[in-house]
């Protein structure tokens, strides 16, 4: 049993080259569970890890696979978002819950009991955001540790205060509170990138009501994804006047702004492309996937060193790749906080948009029928904080599967990436393998 991965397997710096398993891997599968606002610490069917053997199910039978074809199970074990128990104190529930596994956390070991695998080799655990996983999966598969893997991302939120059972969040003790999560989970973990783009907007001249577009797009498409949360829940779209009078959270952040925290699991299998070939969907051939952990000198980025962070990604995913710019159709970067995603947009330059040039790209036709569809999946603003939206979106436009939310410029390639711009994973996808 191999678990537990370092970082050597990671592309993570500039001068690699050429990824060597470019083409040679691919995605052949993938599902997602049902979508809730939180679990409610009691229905056993609407547990993290009832909802990770439904999403795992459903990309097994996608693929047109059986689950003795599984040799590899990836989770990312802090799944309710830094919920770890080796992080928060015991008990999160009463007595007889003497483990968070399964409950409101998934571990690869878990996942494969509960699902029944029988031929598992490859297990890892605590794999950290789904560009990263997906880039681990597609790393092993390439290097032969698995021949066909199950990768499982769950998003989890419980009952109180998000966030409340993890780090200093789940004591009594504030430590560095006071200046990260003064106004709650939300407003701490957004507020760098708010100093960043208030940045951003006096260095461009820009307004930042200019998001109001791209926020309306974002739930546009959100609700052309039949199993988010908006489409499931809240199925109503938001105007720009609806924008513009939302609530401050932490002005510049409106609460329209930020994604809505969910209950949910997705899968993916990944496999050879030879295997993928055999199996009964097209597959979606992975070029390239690189990891950035990117140092800033203190504990808020400047707008340069974000600057430096995304252009850092962009390079090292040209190099690997093999592609640049002008050959990325399906761009869906992270929305996790509308502030940030301009930072993307720009660092990887796709369609033309340079520094400074973001808001105005946003004023423009971004609607999947036009020229330029943004952020095709809709995002976690648009279904909700799931991150894998991303993934699934890009798989499904290769595909011609996305329904109305089909692009209509050429779709032969797709970009996916999951969090911040300081600390982020990104995978290339191709309906070719070179």
């Amino acid at each position: 049993m191999v678990n537990q991965p370092g970082t050597s397997w990671m592309r993570n710096r500039e001068g690699m080259g050429v990824w060597k398993h470019r083409g040679k891997v691919a995605v052949a599968g993938w599902g997602v569970s049902y979508m809730d606002r939180r679990w409610d610490g009691k229905s056993m069917d609407k547990t993290l890890g009832a909802y990770a053997i439904a999403a795992s199910k459903k990309a097994i039978e996608d693929a047109g696979l059986k689950l003795d074809d599984i040799d590899g199970v990836i989770t990312p074990s802090a799944g309710a978002v830094g919920v770890n128990d080796t992080w928060a104190p015991r008990p999160f529930f009463a007595p007889p819950y003497d483990t968070e596994d399964g409950l409101t956390v998934v571990s690869s070991e878990w996942l494969a009991r509960g699902l029944g695998l029988k031929n598992v080799k490859y297990f890892q655990s605590n794999t950290g955001e789904i560009g990263t996983q997906m880039g681990l999966a597609a790393q092993a598969v390439g290097d032969g540790l698995s021949k066909t893997c199950l990768v499982m991302y769950g998003m989890g939120n419980i009952e109180g205060r998000y966030g409340h059972n993890r780090g200093d969040a789940a004591s009594d003790y504030a430590r560095e509170l006071p200046f990260f999560d003064t106004w709650g989970y939300q407003a701490g973990a957004a507020m760098p990138y708010l100093i960043v783009f208030k940045q951003y907007c006096r260095k461009y001249g820009k307004s930042v009501d200019a998001l109001a577009p791209f926020a309306v797009n974002q739930r546009r498409n959100g609700l052309m994804v039949p199993w988010g949360y908006y489409s499931l829940h809240e199925p109503y779209q938001i105007s720009v006047e609806d924008y513009l009078k939302a609530r401050y959270i932490e002005e510049p952040l409106r609460i329209l702004d930020a994604d809505r925290p969910v209950n949910s699991a997705s899968a993916f299998i990944v496999t050879t492309a030879e295997r993928a070939r055999a199996m009964k969907q097209p597959p979606v051939y992975i070029l390239n996937h690189c990891q950035t952990n990117y140092r800033i000198r203190s504990t808020v980025p400047t707008l340069a060193e974000s600057n430096e962070a995304t252009d850092h990604l962009a390079r090292m995913m040209w190099e690997g790749s093999g592609l640049g710019p002008k050959d990325v159709d399906v761009f869906n970067p992270y929305d996790g906080y509308l502030q940030f995603t301009q930072e993307f947009l720009e660092g990887f330059q796709w369609h033309g948009v340079k520094r400074g040039e973001a808001l105005d790209f946003y004023a423009g036709d971004i609607r999947v029928e036009g020229p330029h569809p943004f952020c095709s999946s809709g995002g976690n603003n648009g279904t909700g904080r799931t991150r894998y939206s991303l993934f699934t979106d890009s798989i499904e436009q290769l595909r011609g599967t996305a329904g109305k939310r089909q692009i209509r410029i050429r779709c032969e390639t797709a970009l996916a990436g999951s969090t911040i711009p300081t600390s982020n994973g990104f995978v290339m996808f191709s309906k070719h393998p070179s």
